[in-house]
């Protein structure tokens, strides 16, 4: 009895090997249950990285002040031409009526007079002549040059003055006078808008 109970094969530990005893693990643990396999991460993505936050309506590059925007710069700069072109055809206005009344006052004097009245007949065709021209000038549509354009209205500034002292010192001038003094304020003001 003893001799075959010491024959007999030792029954495996519970939770041992199976295979001999050559190391390979158990094929179920406890519970019945394959042993879960160690599963790979899984594959995550480079996400891009996020964009800066923006800033209060975008600055509109350098030059222009923190929450000032290429459209308000466009606006005030839509809005300065638009005043050049008023304060430009006004002169020219200007410049022809003042032509008109310079044209009047030199038809109303008889040509070989007295030396003070031939004095105005002259003054008074030359600055016709010289508004005429200035309005023309300022009426244009087509780009000129600076420069030239405000060598032109002073011109026409210089003889409305010179116009406006002969006249003064004529009877019944004084209404021309006054036009010349107003087209050589307008050429003043048109000026200071070119500076």
């Amino acid at each position: 009895m003893a001799a075959s109970a010491a024959a007999a094969p030792a029954a495996p530990e519970r939770g041992g090997t199976q295979d001999g005893g050559r190391g390979r693990p158990a094929a179920s643990d406890r519970t019945g249950r394959a042993p879960s396999r160690a599963r790979p991460p899984p594959h995550t993505h480079a996400r891009a990285p996020a964009p800066p936050p923006r800033r209060w309506f975008g600055a509109g590059g350098p030059g222009y002040p923190h929450r000032v925007t290429t459209t308000t710069s466009q606006t005030t700069t839509q809005e300065e031409l638009f005043r050049f072109l008023e304060d430009r055809f006004g002169c020219a206005q200007t410049c022809a009526e003042c032509a008109r009344a310079c044209a009047l006052r030199a038809s109303l004097v008889d040509p070989g007079g007295p030396a003070d009245q031939e004095a105005v007949r002259r003054k008074g065709i030359m600055c016709a002549e010289v508004c005429d021209a200035t309005c023309r000038v300022l009426s244009e549509q087509g780009s000129q040059d600076e420069a030239a354009l405000r060598v032109q209205v002073e011109w026409c500034r210089a003889v409305c003055l010179e116009s406006a002292h002969v006249f003064d010192a004529h009877p019944g001038a004084e209404d021309t006078a006054k036009v010349c003094r107003e087209c050589a304020q307008a050429c003043t003001d048109f000026m200071t808008t070119l500076a």
